[in-house]
């Protein structure tokens, strides 16, 4: 086993970031995309779908909306970028189908069953800014085995307001250094030890597709460094 920093044994609660570092989100998207219609570009149109993401919440965390709900936020953006890609015809019914493929995201190969490992010890939850239907639904078809789902909508703050990272620690009476956050996203990471909680960062080096890597270095700060959630659990020495 790989040694570890000082102080994890007080870690109880392993809360997981979602898109990107759970589920495959631009693979899910490219692979519907391309069944539904052949004729787009479909790693262009799932990156300019995501694109939209930071600014969509931006404009729930300034005031500008009033809280709007992952689901809200992703129609907005997909309703923004049909036209760019010659997809205005759609109607309602079409539209409000596509939306939910966020629903529909698959998860990395080694998610489910580094996740049933790592349950064995700590209790595991997801800390995302996916709304709770998005999640239940996405943990239903991926078989992902969480004790219980939080989301940005479960505090009315999407990360990394720090009642977010801090709502976790609320919720099962703990410091915040008895909670983990698990991304594959350095300032998520950034957000969480701030709020005082511990960090491991997974590698998702494919998260934008092939066509543009991702650079997963190691990086000052994290408490670990994890290829994904089996090597996770081997650093937690969780057999």
């Amino acid at each position: 086993m790989d040694s570890q920093p000082p102080g994890l044994d007080a870690v109880q609660v392993l809360a997981f970031d979602m898109f990107g570092t759970v589920v495959d989100w631009h693979g899910s998207i490219v692979r519907e995309m391309r069944d539904r219609h052949p004729q787009v570009d479909a790693d262009a149109f799932a990156l300019a779908w995501r694109a939209g993401y930071r600014p969509a919440m931006a404009r729930v965390m300034s005031g500008e909306l009033g809280w709007t709900r992952i689901d809200e936020l992703h129609r907005l953006i997909l309703d923004g970028i049909l036209v760019r890609f010659g997809l205005a015809s759609l109607d309602e019914a079409e539209r409000r189908d596509l939306n939910r493929v966020w629903h529909r995201l698959d998860p990395w190969p080694d998610a489910a069953d580094g996740l049933a490992r790592l349950k064995r010890r700590y209790t595991i939850c997801t800390l995302s800014n996916g709304n709770v239907g998005l999640l239940t639904n996405m943990a239903k078809r991926a078989g992902l085995p969480w004790d219980c789902i939080l989301s940005a909508e479960t505090f009315r703050a999407y990360k990394p307001a720090p009642a977010a990272y801090l709502g976790v620690a609320q919720t099962f009476d703990l410091a915040p250094g008895q909670v983990m956050l698990v991304a594959a996203h350095h300032d998520d990471l950034a957000g969480a030890r701030a709020c005082g909680l511990r960090t491991a960062y997974v590698e998702r080096p494919l998260e934008f597709g092939a066509s543009q890597p991702k650079d997963v270095s190691p990086q000052p700060g994290n408490d670990l460094h994890a290829r994904d959630f089996l090597h996770l659990a081997d650093l937690l020495g969780v057999g």
